[in-house]
C-alpha cells in the first residue's frame, strides 16, 4: 500500500508540475523563452537551491515524528507506564529535525541568492556594454535612458522570480514527495486525501498569473514612463522656468506619481487576495483531515474501505505533515506572482537586450590591434542589414571594395544607413545577408573589430580626468606618450588650455569640454589605439568652421598609412576620399 501510494503521488505531483508548465507560458509569447534563456546561466545554482529546500522537508518529517512521539510517550508517562526520561530521544529527535531543516533552508536560500547573482550580472554586463560600447558606435533607436533604468531596477524586478519561482518548482517536486511518502507511512487514506485537493492548485496559480502579469505590466510601464518624464523636465528645467510652465511640469508629475501608486495599490491588492485563496484551499483541506483524525479517535466513523483506527501519534504525525506537503506549493503561488512580474520587467528589458545582442562583437576578437599593422582592405558583398522593428532593412544589399590605405567616404541623409554601413565594415555587426571581410596579404578574412579604431560624433567620454579617458585607448601609454600624440595631431594648445591639464577632470559625457575639445580628444585616442583601420562617424558635425579645419587637419595625419571608412554630411571632407558612396534608405544611389 504504501509502494502504491508514494508512486501514485509522485505521478500526480509531476503531472501538476508539467501542467503548471502549460499553464504558465503560452507558447505564441516570446517572453517565457527569453525568460528562460537568461536564467541559463544561473540554473544550475538555482536547481541546487531547490534541491536543497526539497530535501529539507526531511527536517520537517523528523521533528514531526520527534513530536508525535513524545506525545505519545508523554501520554504513557502520565499514566505511569513510562518514566519521565522516555521524553529525552523524542525531544532529540525533534530538535535534529529542526537543525537539518534549518541548516538545509539556510544552504538552499544562500545558493539560490548566487544564482540570482550570476544572472543579473550578465544581463547588467550586456546592457552596459550596449550603452558604453567598447568600440564603435552606441545604438541611436533606443531611449537614452532605457539602459541606466534596466540596469538600476528592472532588473532587480527578476530577483524573485530567481530565487523564488524557479527553485520552488523543484522543491515542489522533491519536498512534496518526501512529505506524501511520510503521510503515506501512517495514513494512506490521508495521503489520498491530501493527493485529492492537489490538482486544484495548478488552476488557482494560473487565475493569479492571469490577473498578476496584467496588473504588473502596468505598474512598471507607469514607473518607466514617470522616471523619462521626470528626466525630461530636470533636463529641461530653466527652459520650463524660463517660459513659465514649471507650475504645469510639477502638476504632470503629481499625476504621474499618483498613478503609479494607484497600479502599485492593484499589484499590492492581487498579491493579498491570490495568497489568501491558496490559503483557504489549504485551511479546507487540513480541516478534512483534521474532521477524519477527530473521528476515527473517538471511534464516531464506521464507513466502508474507510480505516476506522487511528493512534494519537499517527494522527498528530498526519496534522503536522499536512500543511507542510503544501508549503511548497504556497512558495509557488508567491513565486507565481513573481514570476508574473519578472515577465512585465522582461517585455521592458527585452528591446534593451536586443540591441545588445545585435550589437556584440564576434567573440575571439583581439582587444587591442598588432602595431604598425599593414592596412586591410574591406570588402563587403551584398550586404543586408536589419534592425529589430522596423520593417525596411537598414542596408539593402550593399557591395564595397576598397584598397588598403584607400579611404572610402559615405553620405547621405540621416537614417540612410551610413553608421551601419561602417559598423558591419568594421565587424561589429554581422549582417543578415551577404559577408563583411578585410583583405590582407590578398586574403579576405572576416571583418574584426580588432583592426579598428572608431571616431564617432558625439565622442563617448566617461566620466574621469582627461587622462583616464585617454588611456582608454593605450592604458600603458605615459605622460609624454600622450602629449606627443596630442602634438602630432596639431592639439597642442588642448591640454594647455584646460586648468589641470591631464589631470583635468570630465563629467558625465564630456562635460567640461567643449564640443571641439571633446572631438580633439577622440581623434587623439584613435591615434593612440594605433589601429590600422579607422572608421569616422560624422567627425566634424556640429563644429563650428575653425574646429572644423582643426579637424581636418588632424584627419589627414591620421589617415596616413591607413585604410579610412568615412560617414559624413560635409563637403569639406570629401577631397579626403578615394571613392565616394551615397546611401538612400539603405541602398546605394
Amino acid at each position: 500500500m504504501l509502494r502504491r501510494g508514494h508512486r501514485g503521488g509522485d505521478h500526480l505531483v509531476s503531472g501538476t508540475a508539467v501542467l503548471l508548465d502549460e499553464l504558465a507560458a503560452d507558447r505564441n509569447d516570446p517572453v517565457p523563452a527569453r525568460l528562460k534563456d537568461w536564467a541559463a546561466v544561473g540554473r544550475p545554482e538555482l536547481r541546487r537551491a531547490g534541491i536543497l529546500r526539497g530535501a529539507a522537508q526531511s527536517g520537517t518529517v523528523l521533528w514531526a515524528g520527534g513530536l508525535s512521539f513524545a506525545a505519545q510517550r508523554a501520554l504513557s508517562a502520565l499514566h505511569g507506564e513510562l518514566p519521565a526520561t522516555a521524553l529525552v530521544l523524542p525531544a532529540l529527535l525533534t530538535a535534529a529535525g529542526v537543525a537539518l531543516r534549518a541548516g538545509l533552508l539556510a544552504a538552499g536560500d544562500t545558493t539560490a541568492a548566487r544564482g540570482a547573482r550570476v544572472v543579473r550580472e550578465t544581463l547588467r554586463r550586456r546592457i552596459i556594454e550596449t550603452a558604453l560600447p567598447a568600440h564603435g558606435p552606441a545604438r541611436t533607436d533606443l531611449d537614452e535612458a532605457a539602459p541606466g533604468r534596466a540596469v538600476d531596477g528592472e532588473v532587480d524586478q527578476l530577483t524573485d522570480w530567481l530565487t523564488g519561482y524557479l527553485p520552488a518548482r523543484t522543491t515542489m517536486l522533491l519536498g512534496s514527495g518526501l512529505v506524501l511518502a511520510a503521510i503515506a507511512c501512517r495514513s494512506w487514506f490521508v495521503a489520498l486525501l491530501v493527493l485529492a485537493a492537489t490538482p486544484l492548485l495548478p488552476a488557482n496559480l494560473k487565475v493569479i498569473g492571469l490577473g498578476t502579469q496584467g496588473a504588473v505590466r502596468a505598474q512598471l510601464t507607469g514607473i518607466r514612463t514617470h522616471q523619462a518624464r521626470l528626466l525630461d523636465h530636470l533636463r529641461g528645467l530653466p527652459t520650463l522656468v524660463g517660459l513659465g510652465a514649471h507650475d504645469e511640469a510639477a502638476l504632470a508629475l503629481e499625476r504621474d506619481d499618483r498613478e503609479v501608486a494607484r497600479r502599485t495599490e492593484k499589484v499590492l491588492r492581487i498579491a493579498f487576495l491570490s495568497t489568501a485563496w491558496v490559503e483557504l484551499l489549504i485551511t479546507g483541506t487540513l480541516a478534512v483531515v483534521a474532521t477524519y483524525c477527530g473521528l476515527v479517535l473517538l471511534d464516531y466513523l464506521h464507513l466502508p474501505l474507510v480505516p476506522d483506527r487511528m493512534s494519537l501519534s499517527a494522527a498528530l504525525f498526519v496534522l503536522v505533515l499536512v500543511p507542510a506537503y503544501f508549503a511548497p506549493a504556497r512558495d509557488l503561488a508567491a513565486g507565481y506572482h513573481a514570476r508574473a512580474q519578472a515577465a512585465a520587467a522582461a517585455e521592458l528589458l527585452g528591446p534593451v537586450l536586443d540591441a545588445a545582442e545585435e550589437t556584440d562583437m564576434p567573440s575571439g576578437a583581439p582587444l587591442r590591434p598588432a602595431r604598425g599593422a599593414a592596412p586591410p582592405g574591406v570588402r563587403l558583398e551584398d550586404v543586408t542589414v536589419r534592425h529589430p522593428g522596423r520593417a525596411a532593412p537598414a542596408l539593402d544589399r550593399i557591395g564595397v571594395r576598397l584598397a588598403p590605405a584607400g579611404c572610402l567616404a559615405v553620405t547621405g541623409p540621416s537614417g540612410a544607413g551610413k553608421s551601419t554601413l561602417l559598423a558591419v565594415a568594421a565587424g561589429l555587426i554581422t549582417p543578415h545577408e551577404g559577408r563583411a571581410l578585410h583583405v590582407l596579404d590578398r586574403q579576405a578574412v572576416p571583418a574584426d573589430p580588432g583592426r579598428v579604431a572608431w571616431v564617432g560624433q558625439p565622442a563617448h567620454l566617461l566620466p574621469g580626468t582627461l587622462r583616464e579617458n585617454l588611456l582608454l585607448a593605450r592604458p600603458t601609454a605615459s605622460d609624454d606618450a600622450l602629449l606627443d600624440a596630442a602634438a602630432r595631431l596639431g592639439f597642442d594648445d588642448l591640454l594647455t588650455a584646460l586648468p589641470q591639464g591631464l589631470d583635468t577632470p570630465l563629467g558625465e559625457r564630456g562635460t567640461g569640454l567643449s564640443s571641439g575639445q571633446s572631438q580633439q580628444l577622440a581623434l587623439v585616442r584613435a591615434l593612440l589605439r594605433d589601429a590600422p583601420l579607422l572608421c569616422l562617424d560624422e567627425p566634424t558635425a556640429h563644429l563650428d568652421p575653425e574646429a572644423e579645419q582643426r579637424v581636418l587637419s588632424a584627419l589627414r595625419t591620421l589617415a596616413r598609412d591607413r585604410t579610412v571608412l568615412l560617414a559624413t554630411h560635409s563637403p569639406a571632407l570629401l577631397p579626403l576620399a578615394d571613392q565616394v558612396i551615397s546611401l538612400d534608405h539603405g541602398r546605394a544611389r
